[in-house]
């Protein structure tokens, strides 16, 4: 087995999305090469209502699929297709957009006015970027759980791991989505494809990602300490790890264990032409894209 080894770790950035939301981005808008086939990552907790009640009103999607992890509070949302529903705690919605829909999503707390949650964005393949839209809406409860015998929890939303396979099928990147816990202390490996990308995004606890060679730590602060740069954030960290080659990550957990999502998937390389939430191959498809956001024809 070979040791994924970290390719780069940043801190996740604040900012503001839809009419007002305060989030923060660990990737997105910038080389589209970084995380291929992943576009952007938000990471959208919060615990003050007034900072993100006026939500994501109707705006277009097109080439596409949007990926909504829900921990805490609900999201509603509806589209122009007339599909709608709510996302509860646990949930998670893979929406395709395909050839193109308008949407909207609105957070609402829970009885703390928490509202925790998570958004990927991954690319679709010129051969899929005009196909007809879809939805798997998937209830927490569907989600396959597995518990080592060291106390490792994992709950595997898309892919196959130790033999579980998640409810979410047909995507193009063949992606794995892993939320993952373990605790204090405790050294894991996990397998991933070799052919894939891989990135994990820590939201909870301290820990460590290592190589054959270098100790690698997950970095909040901008400042090293020897070998290792260590969390010391231990309550919402806001970390992403880039990994390079190889067919397995491991992790050392802290004193309070170590949560994180563990996202991997088949690179597409192809041009990218981006548009906020429409993604092309080309500049030509955006501004066909944005004309028939103009003239009403964008649906179909």
């Amino acid at each position: 087995m070979s040791i994924r080894p970290v390719r780069q770790i940043s801190s996740a950035q604040a900012t503001m999305e839809g009419a007002g939301v305060h989030l923060h981005r660990a990737f997105g808008f910038q080389d589209p090469t970084m995380a291929d086939p992943f576009l952007l990552f938000d990471d959208f907790r919060n615990e003050r209502p007034a900072d993100y009640m006026a939500g994501f009103p109707w705006h277009p999607h097109r080439g596409i699929e949007t990926i909504t992890y829900v921990l805490a509070g609900t999201v509603d949302h509806g589209d122009s297709l007339g599909n709608a529903g709510t996302l509860g705690a646990g949930d998670v919605q893979w929406m395709t957009a395909g050839r193109g829909i308008l949407h909207q999503e609105m957070p609402k707390g829970d009885q703390q006015g928490r509202m925790h949650g998570f958004q990927l964005w991954a690319n679709l393949p010129s051969s899929l970027k005009m196909t007809e839209p879809r939805y798997q809406d998937v209830k927490g409860a569907d989600i396959p759980v597995i518990v080592d015998d060291d106390g490792t929890i994992v709950r595997v939303v898309c892919g196959e791991f130790w033999g579980k396979r998640g409810p979410v099928d047909g995507i193009a990147a063949e992606p794995q989505y892993l939320d993952i816990f373990v605790p204090a202390g405790r050294r894991k490996a996990f397998p991933v494809d070799t052919r894939r990308q891989a990135f994990a995004y820590i939201f909870e606890g301290s820990g460590s990602f290592r190589d054959a060679s270098n100790p690698f730590g997950v970095l909040t602060e901008k400042e090293f300490a020897g070998e290792e740069l260590t969390i010391r954030d231990e309550s919402g960290n806001r970390t992403l790890v880039l990994f390079d080659a190889g067919d397995e990550v491991v992790v050392q957990a802290g004193e309070q264990g170590i949560r994180f999502l563990l996202v991997s998937g088949a690179p597409i390389r192809e041009p990218v032409a981006w548009h906020g939430p429409i993604v092309m191959n080309t500049r030509e498809e955006l501004i066909q894209a944005v004309t028939e956001l103009r003239n009403g024809t964008f649906i179909r």
